[in-house]
């Protein structure tokens, strides 16, 4: 049976993705309402891109005849964090940690500010402080979720980190061993890289790869100051996020 020349390999609410190959070469096709998300994947690919820091690369970004955006980039090897069975995870736990790293350590000179950064890399708080205290005021903001944030800023640093904005799951790819892929760099901003933890920590009660990094990382977390503090903080806006996309869905 001859294969076919695109497959689908995701239908999520926001986009949809397809692999297909031309002249020898993988390539995923991705398209969306939205070309943000495209454009700040190419960024990332520019200046974050390298050996312990696997990002594909942006090749073309479009928009088609009916008005959605569209973006070609290399497909890289290997399956979804996801996509592992639990006996698979622990094999990969160290490398993804190390990759975790990877990210914190980037060089982020050529980027001004805090908090969430467009394609130019323009990030549009003055201090990690505005941006965590700006989630509490998004409509229908949860007044206690809101609460925990206000409570706990005190203790976040004004640390200038790259900081991935949604690590885990699907968004990292791998062999079984090495980390071979981070993709969808949409959430990406500066900041503290303790939030990428926290959306560990966050989705772990509902995907078996996010459990078990986050019993991992939990063992290595002590020598961080208010490292707790810290995490349930954006464990909190991250949940505001989530509310305001959920209302947001719900009224569109």
């Amino acid at each position: 049976m001859l294969q076919p020349l695109v497959r689908r390999i995701s239908n999520g609410m926001e986009s949809q993705a397809y692999a297909f190959r031309s002249r020898g070469d993988e390539y995923v096709l991705r398209l969306n309402r939205e070309v943000r998300g495209f454009r700040k994947d190419a960024l990332a690919y520019r200046k974050f891109g390298r050996e312990d820091l696997p990002v594909p690369e942006v090749v073309e970004i479009g928009e088609t005849a009916e008005g959605l955006f569209y973006c070609v980039s290399r497909k890289l090897r290997g399956r979804t964090l996801q996509d592992l069975r639990p006996s698979q995870i622990p094999a990969t736990l160290e490398a993804t940690v190390r990759v975790m790293q990877a990210i914190a350590d980037s060089s982020i000179e050529s980027i001004r500010g805090f908090g969430p950064f467009d394609h130019s890399g323009h990030a549009g708080f003055a201090s990690w402080r505005d941006f965590l205290l700006s989630q509490t005021l998004m409509n229908h903001a949860d007044s206690e979720l809101a609460a925990i944030v206000h409570r706990l800023a005190d203790f976040c640093p004004e640390t200038r980190c790259l900081v991935h904005g949604d690590f885990g799951s699907n968004n990292v790819l791998t062999d079984g061993r090495t980390i071979t892929g981070v993709l969808d760099w949409s959430e990406a901003m500066i900041g503290d890289p303790l939030w990428d933890v926290a959306n560990v920590f966050f989705w772990r009660g509902w995907l078996d790869c996010m459990a078990q990094l986050a019993n991992y990382l939990s063992k290595h977390l002590h020598p961080l100051p208010h490292w707790r503090e810290r995490v349930l903080c954006y464990q909190a806006c991250i949940a505001l996020r989530e509310l305001a996309q959920i209302t947001a869905d719900s009224t569109a």
